[in-house]
């Protein structure tokens, strides 16, 4: 099966938090039963390391499912942030509209 790219938010993240956010698992018990039966494999090796830290690139398997480290696209930097933005924007003048 294909490994399925899932994009994080920074350089690196840890083991458990990656076969959640791809979905491997359910819930982070479940990742945690899953690392800790030896159930898990990242780059072909099982790893029961619970806090080992991923990269991009790095493919972790569950239970014939398998994921890839991806770096964010540019496409994530799309939303606005009221706290940064740099135009004439008011939002209270817009939240008592």
């Amino acid at each position: 099966m294909e490994a399925v790219d899932v994009a994080i938010r920074d350089d690196t993240i840890k083991l458990g938090q990656f076969i959640k956010l791809a979905n491997l698992v359910d819930t982070g018990g479940a990742a945690k039963e899953a690392i800790a039966a030896g159930e898990v494999t990242v780059n072909g090796e099982a790893d029961t390391r619970r806090g080992r830290t991923l990269r991009v690139g790095d493919i972790v398997t569950v239970g014939g499912a398998s994921a890839r480290v991806a770096a964010p696209s540019d496409d994530d930097d799309d939303f606005f942030d009221e706290a940064t933005a740099n135009d004439d924007f008011d939002p209270e003048k817009w939240r008592n509209m």
